[in-house]
């Protein structure tokens, strides 16, 4: 419907244009939102105050105008009224609604995407940490915000692709080696003074178990030998632990690409090289420097240390090019927040690559504060001491972890309490929006054994849906295409969340004032028909996010 009413506002304001009642100007976006109260329409405009300034006249004469041009020819409009300053308020026929719920039942699991991304090929890279340990829930909510953002693309029309970097290149791998190393000689009654750089966790002990399992002391005078085999050892299984919990998580990739084939080829050697001819990298002091600053960095940024050694950016340049190089239109990179300073130098080096600056997408995402029962739970990742992907989904379940982790935007704090999370009450945001599908679903199979059959649009009269509640449900069931769009383009999936919490209230709210099932046949079926709409779209909403959405709780 709000596509329909900006198309009609286009028409008209273009209308006035030509007619010369409007004064040439460039004209700026329409807006075309729900009002606070239902006795001002069911959508409105401010575009003849937005419009007012460059007019030099006063808005509601610019309003009144604008009605004037409109031309509803699929007669959806009931009436156009002028608002206060100049708000254009647009009451909907009660036929056009109809003809929304009928769409909605028509597409089905379908009602809510769209085609915005045309085949566009969109690469989303999410988590990408190192295989030196497992996954904790800070890993945990980076892995939701980046499967979903992927579905709400893939909804909306692109061509997806979930891809792991495995940061399994460099000094931490090294180090991983030695930490299994040293706990290997503990088990075989060694003293050894365990360095503090060294990784801490219990998960180390028991690498260094399986490895005196299966080899006895081989490695026990074998330090050379043993820290390339160990690191290894530690790094693969490390990785499978990592993506089984991920898979807990309900999180898979398409794509595990290893930092190891950047070098294998001397792929970044390459890139380095092409860069420095084209004037983008230059030496000073035997050190290699990318120059940021002609794109807007603060200042130049070392690929190449002065001991030969590339930088993490110089790893990351041959891998943004990479990617480009596999056919992808646009890269999007789910990061933590403390990586926001490495926005503008990745930026700099893929307009360096020929790239737009727009090809490249980053998601930030904020810490996670882990509380029971209000309390935190003290981790320590530097101990070894923290709470892994794998406990909370077990504790709590896939479907609340997720829907939990989507609850703010990805730049804010989040507050995890796992309690709540395990509630079976409406103080539990997942446990809330399951409950009103399951309702739906129980009140549809109570029809069904009262003689009533599940209708089809054909079978109701949405003339008599004329209370509040039942036009402010249908009013947001309408809303949901728009909600899945807006959070696509702006890489926002936690509004998925938001919208469906307001439908489930809205959803109550009715139930708790209306009788669905009544002595009155006609109203019972056009009820059944427009929850059944609402079921519909709580469950394209919950697939979205990867949640359940369960028929009985």
């Amino acid at each position: 419907m709000k596509k329909k009413l900006i198309e009609l506002l286009e028409k008209s304001v273009n209308a006035c244009l030509k007619k010369g009642t409007l004064k040439e100007m460039d004209i700026p976006f329409i807006e075309v939102e729900l009002p606070r109260e239902g006795a001002h329409g069911d959508w409105a405009s401010n575009i003849a105050m937005v419009l007012a300034k460059g007019q030099r006249e006063a808005p509601r004469k610019i309003a009144e105008r604008i009605i004037d041009n409109i031309n509803d020819s699929d007669e959806i409009l009931d009436k156009i009224e002028v608002a206060g300053p100049g708000f254009i308020n647009f009451f909907i026929k009660t036929s056009a609604w109809a003809a929304l719920l009928e769409e909605v039942d028509e597409l089905g699991d379908r009602y809510g995407e769209s085609n915005i991304g045309k085949g566009s090929k969109v690469q989303v890279e999410f988590v990408s940490a190192n295989p030196t340990g497992p996954l904790h829930i800070g890993h945990a909510r980076g892995a939701v915000i980046g499967d979903v953002i992927a579905g709400i693309l893939q909804a909306s029309g692109f061509s997806v692709s979930r891809e792991y970097y495995i940061n399994d290149a460099g000094n931490q791998m090294n180090m991983l080696g030695e930490s299994v190393y040293y706990r290997y000689l503990e088990l075989m009654g060694e003293k050894v003074s365990f360095p503090e750089t060294c990784y801490q966790g219990e998960y180390i002990a028991e690498l260094a178990r399986q490895i005196h399992d299966s080899f006895g002391d081989k490695f026990r005078s074998d330090k050379e030998g043993a820290i390339p085999f160990m690191t290894q050892y530690a790094a693969g299984s490390i990785l499978e632990g990592i993506k089984e919990d991920l898979e807990t998580l309900g999180v898979v990739f398409d794509r595990y690409f290893s930092e190891n084939e950047l070098y294998k080829n001397d792929d970044v050697a390459k890139i380095l090289q092409r860069l420095q001819k084209e004037g983008f990298i230059y030496e000073e002091g035997g050190t290699l420097w990318f120059k940021t600053t002609d794109f807007g960095d603060e200042k130049d940024r070392v690929v190449v240390r002065e001991n030969g050694e590339p930088t993490y950016f110089a790893g990351d340049i041959a891998y943004h090019l990479n990617k480009y190089a596999r056919g992808f239109d646009r890269v999007i990179n789910v990061w933590g927040a403390d990586h926001h300073g490495y926005i503008p130098r990745m930026q700099a080096c893929i307009q360096a690559l020929g790239r737009k600056k727009e090809d490249l997408g980053v998601v930030l995402v904020q810490l996670v504060n882990l509380l029971r029962g209000g309390v935190p739970v003290p981790m320590s990742t530097r101990a070894g001491k923290f709470v892994t992907i794998r406990e909370v989904t077990d504790e709590v379940g896939r479907d609340a972890a997720r829907y939990n982790f989507l609850m703010r935007r990805s730049n804010s704090h989040l507050d995890f309490d796992l309690e709540i999370a395990k509630a079976q009450s409406s103080e539990n945001p997942v446990y809330y929006v399951q409950y009103a599908h399951a309702r739906i679903c129980s009140i549809m199979r109570n029809a069904v054994e009262q003689g009533y059959r599940i209708p089809a649009y054909g079978d109701i009269r949405l003339d008599l849906l004329t209370a509040t509640e039942e036009h402010e449900l249908i009013k947001i069931i309408d809303t949901f295409p728009e909600i899945v769009e807006g959070s696509a383009q702006a890489l926002e999936p936690h509004r998925i969340p938001y919208y469906i919490n307001d439908l489930a209230s809205v959803f109550h709210s009715f139930y708790n004032k209306h009788k669905v099932v009544s002595d009155n046949a006609e109203l019972t079926t056009a009820r059944l028909f427009l929850i059944k709409a609402a079921g519909i779209v709580i469950r394209n909403a919950l697939k979205l996010l990867g949640v359940s959405a369960p028929e009985r709780m």
